[in-house]
């Protein structure tokens, strides 16, 4: 796939220009090998390529956890997963999920760095466009500066989140002028609305290219910014009016696809439920154009009969799994009893695949094995998966395999990347939202100060898609692979607010599962503690070794620590320690 297919890309390469010492003679003043002026810049051509620079910092660019995808800040430390493999690759990740973090861990600051180095981008765009020549139109100016500010704006919403506050720095503020005094005392709330205001007041309802961000997109943003903060009706402004007349960036009415496994399609990017993705592109001569956040997240040991052939990471939790366990009526286990008895989902521990094992043949939610590879399920169009001989190590991670983000075998070749070490790398664009977010969203705002009758029917609207029976996975004889019973919530369930609420949150689960959310959830819903301590109760019992004694500590692991090299630098009279570290 071509990347422009996505996104107009304009190749930018911006070397340091070092100025040669030694007489008057010009000559001698030889350029830079690769070296672009201010003016080849300052171009529409170049003013366009540095903007994509700025989108292009959405996946991490190399380091994993630095991706908008959140796979372990949202995910794994949401209790969707936890690392999986082997207790010694990638060991950085295990004080991560155990909440055990110290300020000098590299994946902080690797993260912190690689958001910096987006906003580092938008600032640069920002300054070339005060000296845009002849060729960028006033229209130019004002799209360019509304996707670059909404960028500007996502990266300090993640900061936000990750960090708590952060250095807030725009263009006006650079080396020698200021930068090394800007601290984290104030409050970036204001600064990203006011970023993404801007935004939905100057982008474009439609774009050239489907990957770049629209009125719409920065709508959806500026609400969830509002809902963050609780200020609901904000909030329930501007969802409805992109729940009415929201369009993607390609000129799509916002709308559910109809069958849930067609979000984790790479030939079905950019359509109507995606507001605003990471792109992704396979066979550009980058892998890092092909979501490289994802490389190490698939089945381990497959060879040329599975995805990926590495490496076992990002395994589904036994109490995540648990949670797609249904009533005789179709509905979710809402009291929490899915962990306990015959409502925990049969799996194979077995160390071998030929061992015996007897599939689970209770009710589940049809999302469970879209979302998560089980023995004996058809993994995509793979074949069957088939227990332990594609997991890395059971003892440490469990039995279940990663499966949103897996490329089809059909896909190799023309949506998948083969020029690397791990065939892992594919097409697949990854959202940031998705219509279905929006929807549950507005649920949310609906419950606090709106309708408890709006909120049952959009969070019907995700479960009636989830019951599509066309989309539920099948064997080869066209029968469901698994006792698939769902059903729309009753009128009951969201009588008062409380158990709308509950309802609400736990659609949040089914349907966004390992799309990086469910940590940042817990947190803004002020349950981050009785849930994650609850979750390492169980899941504890499950895996000893790697998450035993593991536990949440309000008010401290809310947040990350601000990296320790980042005070080193600064000093500890500009950037201030969050509590507890």
């Amino acid at each position: 796939m071509n990347y422009s297919n996505k996104f107009s890309i304009i190749g930018v390469t911006v070397a340091l220009s070092v100025a040669a010492v030694a007489c008057k003679d010009k000559f001698l003043e030889v350029p830079v090998t690769g070296q672009l002026s201010n003016t080849l810049l300052s171009t529409k051509a170049g003013i366009e390529g540095s903007l994509i620079s700025v989108y292009s910092m959405l996946s991490g660019r190399g380091e994993r956890l630095a991706s908008a995808s959140n796979w372990v800040w949202g995910g794994i430390r949401g209790g969707d997963a936890n690392k999986g493999t082997d207790p010694g690759d990638f060991s950085s990740i295990n004080p991560l999920q155990r909440f055990e973090t110290i300020s000098t861990s590299d994946q902080l600051g690797q993260t912190w760095q690689r958001k910096y180095e987006g906003i580092s981008r938008a600032n640069a765009t920002l300054r070339l466009l005060a000296t845009a020549g002849p060729d960028v139109t006033a229209d130019d100016k004002k799209r360019i500066t509304a996707e670059a500010r909404f960028l500007r704006g996502f990266y300090y919403f993640e900061l936000k989140r990750l960090f708590n506050n952060t250095p807030f720095i725009d263009e006006t503020v650079d080396y020698g002028t200021g930068i090394e005094k800007v601290s984290n005392t104030v409050d970036l709330y204001p600064k990203i609305e006011a970023e993404l205001k801007f935004a939905y007041e100057n982008l474009p309802e439609t774009q050239a290219a489907a990957g770049r961000v629209n009125k719409w997109a920065a709508a959806a943003m500026l609400a969830k910014v509002y809902l963050y903060q609780k200020k609901y009706a904000d909030a329930k402004t501007l969802f409805d009016l992109v729940i009415a007349s929201g369009k993607t960036s390609n000129g799509k009415k916002y709308g559910l696809v109809p069958k849930f496994a067609d979000l984790y399609r790479a030939s079905n990017d950019n359509n109507e439920e995606s507001i605003f993705a990471i792109q992704a592109a396979a066979n550009t001569g980058s892998t890092n154009n092909a979501n490289p956040e994802f490389d190490l997240n698939y089945p381990y040991n497959t060879g040329p009969n599975g995805p990926g052939n590495c490496c076992g990471f990002n395994q589904p939790s036994f109490e995540y799994v648990n949670s797609f366990r249904t009533t005789a009526n179709g509905l979710p286990l809402l009291d929490g009893s899915y962990n306990t008895g015959d409502n925990q989902v049969k799996n194979d521990m077995g160390v071998l695949s030929k061992d015996a094992f007897t599939p689970d043949a209770g009710n589940l939610d049809p999302r469970l094995d879209h979302t998560v590879g089980r023995r004996g399920i058809p993994y995509l169009d793979w074949q069957d998966h088939p227990g332990a001989d594609w997991i890395r190590n059971q003892p440490n991670g469990g039995p279940y395999s990663p499966k949103k983000f897996t490329y089809y075998k059909s896909d190799r070749g023309s949506l998948q990347d083969n020029s690397s070490w791990t065939p892992g790398y594919t097409a697949l664009n990854v959202p940031i939202i998705r219509f279905a977010d929006v929807l549950l969203m507005a649920a949310e705002v609906e419950i606090e100060i709106g309708s408890l009758d709006k909120a049952l029917e959009y969070t019907n609207m995700v479960r009636n898609r989830a019951a599509n029976p066309s989309g539920y996975v099948v064997r080869a004889d066209g029968k469901p692979a698994a006792n698939y019973v769902i059903s729309p919530y009753p009128a009951s369930v969201f009588a008062t607010k409380e158990s709308a609420r509950t309802a609400v949150r736990f659609e949040r689960r089914l349907e966004l599962g390992d799309e990086g959310h469910r940590f940042f959830d817990l947190v803004r819903w002020g349950i981050a503690e009785p849930t994650l301590n609850a979750y390492f109760a169980y899941e504890g019992t499950k895996l000893p070794t790697t998450l035993g004694g593991a536990r949440f500590r309000a008010n401290k692991d809310e947040y990350l620590p601000i990296p320790q090299t980042q005070i080193d630098l600064q000093g500890k009279e500009v950037l201030k320690q969050n509590p507890g570290y």
